[in-house]
């Protein structure tokens, strides 16, 4: 039977390859969900892939992970930094996360230094890119 991750992203990231790609690359947020969805597949795991510009959407979908997934893999974006709501979501889901950043937020201005999600987060991947995701998913293989 395949595990079920929820791959949850934050606000902005609706324009991945298309905003600022000298930060964040040239994939689209659609092709790391099919790069996601090919390794998934090899490992046997299903994936519920959001994205949402609001954060209550984002933890609406938390709460609906508590009753489905095995694990969240989450790339809270700006509500990294600023969201209460989100790590107390989190806080209430009792299986693993990982938080997911496409750049090292600690190269960045010092204002992305701290992320709330972190402090709930079984494991932090930061400024590899997307590639982020994909070993996000080998952690829930493993």
């Amino acid at each position: 039977m395949s595990k079920l991750i929820y791959v949850l992203n934050g606000p902005n990231l609706n324009l991945l390859g298309k905003r600022q790609p000298e930060i964040y690359g040239s994939e689209t947020l659609a092709d790391v969900a099919a790069r996601m969805q090919d390794k998934a597949d090899k490992l046997d795991i299903e994936l519920e892939f959001f994205q949402s510009n609001h954060e209550g959407a984002l933890v609406d979908k938390i709460h609906e992970a508590r009753e489905n997934a095995a694990g969240i893999i989450i790339n809270p974006a700006a509500y990294s930094h600023t969201s209460v709501a989100i790590l107390d979501a989190l806080n209430t889901f009792e299986n693993p996360v990982v938080e997911v950043h496409i750049s090292n937020i600690h190269k960045r201005e010092a204002f992305r230094h701290h992320s709330y999600v972190s402090t709930r987060a079984e494991g932090v991947i930061a400024g590899l890119g997307t590639l982020g995701y994909v070993l996000a998913l080998d952690y829930f293989a493993d």
